[in-house]
């Protein structure tokens, strides 16, 4: 009997822990800012901001890549090759106000898209909650989420999110709608519950 009394104790210990955790988390303000050539990132992004609210902010470049894959998968080997970073269009004022920043990108080249490398290196988030969430064509997020570790490294890094989408090499473009939009939003909502972030109740 007592050892029942306990075990009741502690799980409802374990709940109220994780409701307040949940509930201090989702009074944050949230930054999602995201890259995406074929759409599928920005349904992500769209999802999660549909369950945890905040603002939501696609990465564009003063130069775009070309149009045509097999010149962008070029350029894009070039760059990590060299090192080099992009210039960003894309400004984001006062992101020092901002305590979770969510960071969502395809998976180019097995690496980190350059324009997110550039992102990371142009703002500070020392201090914030640093969440990245990712699609690729099925072969995972390859040095994508270490490398968000060690280009943040004074954030507190959470577990990412990655979900196979399209393959532009094969023609498969926006793939994150209909009944795969759905699975998507059910999966992120198992992953939003998993890291304890999730929209403030009324």
């Amino acid at each position: 009997m007592k050892t029942a009394v306990l075990f009741s104790a502690i799980f409802s210990l374990c709940i109220s822990y994780d409701y307040s955790y949940a509930q201090v988390m989702s009074s944050k303000k949230i930054l999602i800012v995201y890259l995406s050539r074929t759409n599928n990132t920005k349904v992500i992004a769209e999802i999660i901001k549909k369950n945890v609210g905040g603002k939501i902010v696609a990465l564009e470049l003063e130069k775009p890549y070309p149009e045509n894959y097999k010149a962008t998968v070029a350029q894009v080997v070039k760059e990590n090759e060299n090192g080099y970073l992009p210039v960003l269009k894309t400004q984001i004022d006062s992101i020092q106000s901002y305590d979770v920043v969510f960071v969502g990108f395809p998976t180019w080249d097995m690496k980190m898209p350059p324009p997110v490398k550039s992102f990371l290196h142009q703002y500070n988030l020392s201090g914030k909650t640093v969440i990245p969430f990712n699609t690729n064509a099925g072969y995972g997020v390859g040095s994508g989420f270490e490398m968000v570790k060690e280009l943040c490294p004074d954030s507190k890094v959470s577990e990412g999110f990655e979900m196979k989408a399209g393959a532009e090499k094969d023609g498969q473009l926006l793939v994150l709608k209909g009944e795969k939009a759905a699975e998507a939003e059910n999966k992120v909502r198992i992953w939003l519950r998993k890291i304890k972030l999730i929209k403030k109740t009324p």
